[in-house]
């Protein structure tokens, strides 16, 4: 059983440092220590989110290939969409899709595990 709490936190955490990374109303004007540190905190925050939260090993035998082919494809896009985002973060300003697109993510796995394991 996972710890809905805890998802639930990650969750908006990642949104939270994720709107203060992007900055969509240029309400502040961080200098590029600031937007440094935030980068990596919000690549360091989304890489635990995307590759550490609920992945636990023991699924069923019958599902186990395409829970593999389905894990494997998540990890593959949540580390290029991470590598994007620090490498966009270190030489100028991020694009916005690389963001969504890991929020979007992760947002879909967390929703996944809470839907079967409510069915199971």
């Amino acid at each position: 059983m996972h710890n809905a709490y805890l998802e639930g936190a990650t969750v908006l955490a990642l949104a939270g440092l994720s709107l203060v990374l992007l900055d969509p109303f240029h309400i502040w004007m961080p200098d590029m220590a600031y937007m440094i540190v935030l980068c990596c905190l919000v690549a360091a925050f989304g890489a635990f989110a995307a590759f550490v939260l609920c992945e636990r090993a023991g699924d069923e035998r019958e599902d186990a290939h395409r829970m593999l082919s389905g894990r494997m494809a998540f990890l593959a896009g949540s580390g290029v969409l991470v590598a994007g985002i620090v490498l966009q973060g270190l030489t100028g300003p991020i694009d916005p899709w690389l963001i969504y697109a890991l929020c979007a993510m992760v947002f879909a796995k967390l929703a996944a595990r809470a839907y079967s394991d409510r069915l199971g």
